[in-house]
Order: C-alpha cells, then sequence, then structure tokens
C-alpha cells in the first residue's frame, strides 16, 4: 500500500511526512527543500481481532485493542506551474506520484503561501486555487501521455480495428490502469463507440481527467488549519474532495514530547497527558499548552485521520488477520494474531493466500474461518475484521 503526498511547495509535505512516520525528513521555507522523494512507514488504525477474542494480546502494533498497520507513505517534492512542462522538478513528481494509490494532497488552508510556495500574510492567497492548479497538473501530464502517440494509436486502430480500451490501457500501463478502468471511463463520458480520429481536445481532456479521478483517489490535507481564524473555509473543500482539518506541526510536537517521555499521547488522540513527575521548563510549558489549543479547535491533530480516511473511506480497504493455528490464532512460531493485511472491499480467501505468497493461492484447497470455525472456499467473500486460516498444498517460500 503506497500513499503519495501532493502538494505544492512549502505548505507542510513534509511536517505532515515526518510526524506520520516518525522519520526525519528535510523541512525548510523555500521551493524544493524536498527534491529527492522521502518514503517512510506510516500506520492506519483499525480495531484489533484481539477484542472480538477477548484474549490478551502482546504485540508490538497492538495497544490497548487498537491494531496498528503499516503503509508506505512516499513525500515527493513539490510541485510548480507548469510542472507538466518540466518547470521546477515537475517531470519528476509526476514521475515519484504514479507510484501512489490514492494521494493526499496537503494545502495550506490558512493561505499564508502563494502558488509559487512563498510566504505570505495569512488569509490573502486562495488556497482552492492550490487544489485546482494541482489537479490541472496532473491531468496535463496524462494527457501528455495519451496525446504523444495518439495519431499513431488512431492510425493503428482504423487499419486493424483493434480495441481502444487496450490501446489506452497499454498507455498508462506505468500507472497501474486497467481495462476496467478504461472502459468505465469510456462509458461515463459515452467515447466507447466515438471513432478516436474524431476525438475532440476536450474528449481527451475530459478522459484523462476522468481516468485521473477514479485511479487516484486524493483526500485533502487541509493543514495549518489552526491559523486560520474561521474553519467554514474548510466547507469549500469538502464539494471537492473528501477533507480533514490539520496540524502537521502540532502533530509533529506531540509524537516528539511523547518519545522523550514528557507526555503520553498517541497519534489519532483528541488529547494528552503529561506524565506523572515530569517537571517542565517554561518553553515546553508553552509549547504543550499551545498544542492543547490545537487540539481542542480541530478535534485532534488530524494526521492520523487523514491516513484513515485516505485508506478505508477512499480505498474502502478491509482489515484481514491470516493465521496458521486458527485454534491458537497464532504462527507457526505462536504468536499470536501476528500480521494484519489490507485487502480491497470484494476480496476473496485466494486473494488473500495470493497477498500471502504465490504459492498458497496456486495451490489453494480452502481457508478456516477462525471466528465461525467453518470451512471456506476459494471464492469466499472476506469481511472487516475476518481471521482466516489459508490450506493449501504448496508451502510458502
Amino acid at each position: 500500500m503506497q500513499i503519495g503526498l501532493l502538494g505544492k511547495t512549502n505548505v507542510g509535505k513534509s511536517t505532515f511526512f515526518s510526524a506520520a512516520t516518525q522519520t526525519t525528513a528535510q523541512i525548510g521555507n523555500y521551493p524544493f527543500t524536498t527534491i529527492e522523494p522521502n518514503v517512510g512507514i506510516a500506520y492506519v488504525k483499525a480495531e484489533c481481532a484481539c477484542k472480538y477474542f477477548s484474549i490478551n494480546h502482546v504485540h508490538q502494533l497492538c495497544v490497548k485493542g487498537t491494531r496498528y498497520i503499516p503503509v508506505k507513505l512516499i513525500d515527493v517534492a513539490g510541485l510548480v506551474p507548469g510542472a507538466h512542462e518540466g518547470k521546477g522538478l515537475g517531470n519528476k513528481f509526476l514521475d515519484d506520484a504514479r507510484q501512489a494509490e490514492v494521494l493526499i494532497h496537503v494545502v495550506d488552508i490558512s493561505g499564508s503561501t502563494d502558488i509559487q510556495g512563498q510566504p505570505v500574510p495569512v488569509d490573502t492567497h486562495n488556497p482552492i486555487e492550490d487544489v485546482k492548479f494541482v489537479e490541472e497538473e496532473f491531468d496535463q501530464w496524462m494527457k501528455q501521455i495519451l496525446q504523444r502517440e495518439w495519431h499513431k494509436l488512431t492510425r493503428e486502430l482504423e487499419s486493424k480495428s483493434g480495441k481502444i480500451i487496450h490501446a489506452i490501457t497499454q498507455r498508462f500501463s506505468g500507472l497501474g490502469i486497467d481495462e476496467y478502468d478504461v472502459e468505465s471511463v469510456l462509458h461515463g463520458l459515452n467515447l466507447q463507440t466515438k471513432k478516436p480520429l474524431d476525438w475532440t481536445e476536450n474528449d481527451i481532456f475530459s478522459f484523462v481527467k476522468e481516468l485521473r479521478k477514479r485511479t487516484r483517489p486524493m483526500i485533502i490535507a487541509a493543514n495549518k488549519a489552526d491559523l486560520c481564524h474561521d474553519l467554514s473555509v474548510l466547507n469549500e473543500f469538502t464539494k471537492i474532495h473528501p477533507t480533514t482539518a490539520c496540524s502537521a506541526e502540532t502533530e509533529l510536537l506531540l509524537r516528539k514530547a511523547a518519545k522523550n517521555g514528557l507526555i503520553d499521547y498517541l497519534s489519532g488522540d483528541k488529547k494528552f497527558t503529561i506524565k506523572e513527575g515530569v517537571d517542565l521548563n517554561p518553553q515546553q510549558k508553552k509549547a504543550l499548552d499551545l498544542a492543547d489549543k490545537v487540539l481542542s479547535k480541530l478535534d485532534g491533530t488530524g494526521v492520523q485521520k487523514t491516513l484513515n480516511s485516505a485508506c478505508f473511506d477512499l480505498l474502502k480497504l478491509i482489515v484481514v488477520f491470516p493465521v496458521e493455528d486458527e485454534t491458537k490464532l497464532s504462527n507457526k512460531n505462536g504468536e499470536v494474531l501476528p500480521d494484519a493485511r489490507l485487502l480491497p472491499l470484494g476480496s476473496t480467501a485466494r486473494d488473500l493466500a495470493r497477498v500471502i505468497h504465490e504459492d498458497l493461492s496456486k495451490g489453494f484447497l480452502h481457508a478456516v474461518d477462525a471466528k465461525t470455525k467453518q470451512r471456506v472456499g476459494a471464492e469466499h467473500q472476506l469481511k472487516n475484521g475476518d481471521v482466516l486460516k489459508i490450506v493449501s498444498t504448496l508451502s510458502r517460500g
């Protein structure tokens, strides 16, 4: 699972990345602080199956019945207008961003950075323009991919009577786009019966825009929301994309304070407590007082909420727990509920086997549902929170 962080320069992407991954990223108040993509591991949160079975669960990724599931987070170089034409680090940005299955667009909701990412007074820039500009750059880039060999494609289809769905899918193979995606967009725009030779410039642009929406779902991380005098500005964003009010800087501060043993705080919590016996210096107390006000204003920092929404609301993923012993809920080493996998809604028992190891899928016999103790077949659809043992003629490895 890969999540991409999009956005223009200087909006707090690298701060969001550092807060989410606890990985140090270069943070600076100038364009192109991020040149090479920062890649780290963040976590989404879900209920652990240990709650269902009412067992005491000792696992480093299970905290009081909440399971932390790792995802890859990619913070790529910031965008500037004209990125699809190669301006700034545009081509590199777009090439890095194509790896992501879902996109988090970090926006400076406070309007304190202009379209180029330069600092300006709060509320002097309209952040809605940033959303439109990033989408436009992504759409123009995809349009270039399709148009690069458009005339060649149309000639081939005219002479060989090939299928447009297959031809277009080939052009976007590097983005993980399949024929079902292409066919769905063609039907939605009533382009499936129109000859490619007759497509207008507007047809091509409409097609790539809808394809981008379908294959690269996006959530807005409305960062620096704590600086806003009025959070009603969020209403305009929710009309375009799912949106979460965020303060990545506050999350980073709280995560560091927790790591240094000053407070009890887990990502996603709506409050923190100062550890007993800790004597804060004036600077620490002032910082934590400010953090407390941000949590109250935003109902949390929004960082964990954004990650969870990206996976569970946009991608509709479910959490499944594979085990090797359905009675002890363990692997062969006796570790209880050792793993948690993210799978698309509608996935089957065979899909889970394939995710674990291709051999398990090839030799699939059946699976055992640890909750119901029933044997299920390859096409059995999984539900969120399922615990399954895969029985296969082929062992892993």
